[in-house]
């Protein structure tokens, strides 16, 4: 996907160069109306050409999502009541590891999937993990006690999400814009895998598992 948006950009920079070159040209010879011409289908080419760089780097961070795919591998240990540590290894080799209060481990994700046409342009259903919790069985317990709460997401330049809520003219591009979450009993030491698919998060235990 991310040597296809180059592949657009450059193409797109190229354009713009030469229609810059054939302005000159029509300056040099005065023919003021292929100037104005050239000169606005330059701009246009390199305004597009920001355009799809700018949603290239907005899809750092984010994942293409075409079928069930595996998010996270979790281990969770308890290390007291209604407290537990767990260990997050990504797909991408990084692990983090976090202290969490309750009884459940509860992810979150942001889920984001264009339009059939827009994916000729390869945008696909792309998704980010957001969140991570620990999550009590009681509603009376997580009104009164200890809540802790991390985040998943990595920074980037440009958020996919933000530069989507923020820009109305990429709506008629989105298909469907929403969140999943996922939670799962941490009351013994287990592994985990957190997989994604188009119809959100599920927890499952590795086939190795018992």
């Amino acid at each position: 996907m991310a040597d296809g948006f180059s592949t657009i950009a450059v193409g797109l920079g190229l354009t713009g160069v030469l229609f810059l070159l054939a302005g000159r040209a029509s300056a040099k010879k005065r023919r003021f109306g292929r100037l104005s011409l050239h000169m606005l289908l330059a701009l246009l080419c390199l305004v597009s050409g920001i355009l799809v760089i700018t949603i290239q780097f907005s899809f750092q961070g984010y994942r293409a999502l075409t079928r069930e795919d595996l998010a996270a591998t979790i281990h969770t240990e308890p290390i007291g009541p209604a407290k537990f540590r767990v260990t997050v290894h990504m797909p991408d080799g990084r692990t983090e590891r976090y202290q969490l209060a309750g009884n459940e481990i509860y992810i979150d994700a942001h889920i984001l999937k264009w339009k059939p046409w827009a994916n000729l342009l390869g945008l696909h259903t792309a998704y980010e993990l957001d969140r991570i919790a620990g999550r009590y069985h009681r509603i009376e317990d997580e009104q009164t006690k200890s809540r802790t709460i991390h985040t998943l997401g990595s920074d980037r330049v440009v958020d996919l999400f933000t530069l989507r809520r923020r820009y109305a003219w990429l709506e008629p591009m989105v298909d469907a814009e929403y969140g999943s979450a996922a939670f799962f009993p941490a009351y013994e030491r287990t592994v985990l895998e957190l997989h994604v698919s188009t119809t959100g998060l599920l927890f499952r235990r590795p086939p190795t598992s018992s």
